[in-house]
């Protein structure tokens, strides 16, 4: 974690203000080390700076870099290439921006000594709890900047944080409106549901006969098969490199002897305990009573050792433990607290300690079982040691291999085969794949499906660019078939197509019903419906209800009970609700909920006004887009 990530995860920031300044970003406000670009090429401006194309792009590369190490390598590069994104990390820069040119219209900065009592207060630049040097150097070049460049963006990072701080902090949620809110959110109606579905009406529907062919004509992009190719494609895995190579009985020994220390199990040793907790400072009456007992307890043991398990399942207070009649199991030095360790391995096989007192209290030991230090014979890891081995030449081929494979890939991009000849690799073939279909590895990688579907590969048939579609994996593939988009015959899809409107139909009826049988039940008639066993349902817990059928139910009349309301769902059918009871939430003090719902109005309230801040920000510093510019692809 940078220091960076350390002022920005500060936990008394609201998550609005984390939203805006957690991405990585190029050194806007130090322009004095920022390398100067040519005029027009800003991608927007705010007040009086400029955001350059470069920054973005740089912004761009740095936010891919950190989710890729987030999610351990699988993250897709096409989607950084989308508008979306680079308007997403255009608006964060922005905001970044804004809160700059703010922080030096209100004089706000970052003296020496407050930036160093910082940098000493980080737990990552200590050591034995003191500032190291050593430490803070070595984060800095981390970073890839200089000192003092990394400095000022950090003086920068502390100055937003006092800016904004007071905005997410000095949000005030009134008592009534938030304990009207909370009402609200914790009161409670007891329901019981009837849905009509369209599969009930479907047998009434009769469509007219020319209903299917003037919805296919209607509708022909929908009956439009997707462009489709059938490919062969080869794959340079780090893996399949690794199971090729095959390590000599030299170099395994080698690598033994050179490991040895790898492979040496340290002593360990069993034992049983039984335990009478005492907090650390329990009074010295309390103290003598536990270790009188102990004491008891151990004349007992060292008389009928056998009695050992039978005593710590009825004394010790150790409840991982007592029901096991106090086996703590094999273990090594560090896994137990120094005092009870020491005593274990001072001691010996079937020996039994006097009382033993640690934080947790009086232990009486038992030593079960030792198991002395030995080093693993060569047999017994030579299966280990040659995956290993198998692992590293395959890394080291793969690194080797990989800029050759993608320029063979090229420079010979009419046939795979001469690299599946140089590195030992089957050209495999896929069956049809439809362009923005759902497809199976390796082509479910967005660029390697982008570039299969490229004019260059679909019109001449050439190689694919080698793509890394997963750490340690090319693919480069080859259009074998194509197919082009096409309308699919009436034929072909009139089942379907009648299913559909038969469907829509039958929904407009549920729909109609639900209504009839609604108004004749708020009328107080009796209507023969197959309810539901009452539940209760709130605001903030639907119990998975659609939102339009919470609003209703909240929404209803709940002064003469039972009430009844209904909800439409397009395509669904309708829904009936019959109101039974209602339970006010007016004692939110005493509901458990209560707690985390007043956070997140507090929170909600906080970003709001957040969020209008940063709004006059904007109006105070004017922020114009270049959204040709903002479009433009990296070159």
């Amino acid at each position: 974690m940078s220091l960076f990530d350390i002022v920005r995860n500060n936990k008394r920031i609201t998550q609005v203000f984390l939203a805006v300044i957690t991405l990585p970003f190029a050194f806007w406000g130090v322009e004095s080390y920022v390398r100067n670009v040519d005029s027009g090429s800003e991608v927007a401006t705010v007040g009086g700076g400029k955001i350059s194309q470069q920054e973005l792009q740089a912004a761009m590369r740095e936010q891919q870099d950190r989710l890729r190490q987030q999610l351990g390598g699988k993250l897709d590069p096409v989607l950084f290439e989308s508008p979306a994104m680079r308007r997403a990390v255009l608006d964060s820069l922005i905001t970044q921006r804004l809160l700059a040119e703010q922080a030096r219209a209100a004089k706000m900065a970052v003296g020496d000594q407050q930036l160093a009592q910082f940098i000493a207060t980080v737990p990552s630049l200590q050591e034995n709890g003191k500032f190291s040097k050593e430490r803070y150097e070595a984060v800095v070049a981390g970073q890839g900047m200089s000192k003092e460049m990394f400095e000022a963006r950090l003086r920068q990072d502390l100055a937003m944080q006092q800016l904004a701080l007071p905005v997410s902090e000095g949000g005030i949620t009134g008592q009534t409106a938030a304990g009207r809110w909370l009402a609200t959110q914790l009161e409670q109606r007891e329901v019981n549901e009837a849905a009509l579905y369209p599969e009930f009406y479907a047998g009434q529907v009769k469509l007219a006969a020319d209903a299917v062919q003037k919805h296919y004509d209607a509708n022909r992009k929908q009956f439009e098969l997707p462009e489709q190719v059938r490919a062969e494609f080869v794959v340079l895995a780090r893996d399949a490199l690794a199971a090729q190579a095959a390590p000599g009985e030299e170099a395994l020994k080698a690598a033994y002897k050179a490991n040895e220390a790898r492979f040496k199990s340290p002593e360990s040793r069993r034992a049983s305990h039984i335990l009478l907790r005492l907090d650390k400072a329990a009074p010295e009456a309390e103290v003598k009573a536990a270790r009188e007992k102990a004491a008891g307890l151990l004349a007992q043991v060292r008389k009928t050792p056998a009695d050992f398990a039978k005593l710590a399942k009825q004394h010790s207070q150790d409840p991982g433990s007592a029901e096991k009649g106090g086996d703590l199991d094999w273990f090594t030095r560090g896994a137990m607290v120094k005092v009870f360790e020491d005593t274990v391995f001072g001691m010996k096989e079937g020996e039994i300690s006097e009382p033993v007192r640690s934080d947790f209290g009086f232990h009486v030991i038992r030593v079960l079982g030792i198991r002395p230090e030995r080093v693993k014979a060569y047999d017994e890891v030579k299966a280990e040691i040659a995956a290993e081995l198998k692992r590293e030449a395959g890394a080291k081929k793969f690194s080797e291999a990989a800029e050759a494979f993608g320029n063979t890939v090229y420079e010979q991009s009419d046939s795979l085969k001469p690299a599946a000849e140089k590195w030992k690799l089957d050209v495999k073939q896929t069956s049809w794949l439809a362009k923005g279909g759902k497809l199976a590895p390796p082509f479910d990688n967005a660029k390697l499906a982008a570039a299969l579907f490229a004019d260059d590969a679909l019109r001449n048939k050439r190689n694919t660019e080698a793509v890394e579609v997963a750490p340690g994996m090319l693919v480069s593939a080859r259009v074998l078939e194509h197919k082009p988009a096409a309308v699919q015959p009436l034929e072909a899809v009139k089942a379907e197509v009648e299913k559909l409107l038969v469907r829509e139909e039958a929904a407009k009826l549920a729909i109609k019903d639900g209504e009839a049988k609604l108004a004749r039940l708020q009328k107080g008639e009796a209507v023969d419906l197959k309810w539901t066993p009452s539940h209760a349902i709130r605001r903030s817990d639907p119990q998975g209800l659609a939102p339009e059928s919470v609003h209703s139910i909240f929404g209803a009349d709940a002064a003469r009970l039972p009430t009844y309301v209904g909800t439409a769902h397009a395509g669904k059918g309708y829904a009936l609700y019959r109101i039974n009871s209602v339970k006010p939430g007016d004692n939110v003090k005493d509901d458990p909920r209560a707690a985390s719902l007043q956070q997140a109005y507090a929170r909600a309230v906080a970003e709001e006004e957040f969020a209008a801040w940063l709004a006059s920000l904007r109006d105070k510093h004017p922020v114009k887009i270049n959204k040709a510019l903002l479009e433009a692809k990296e070159k």
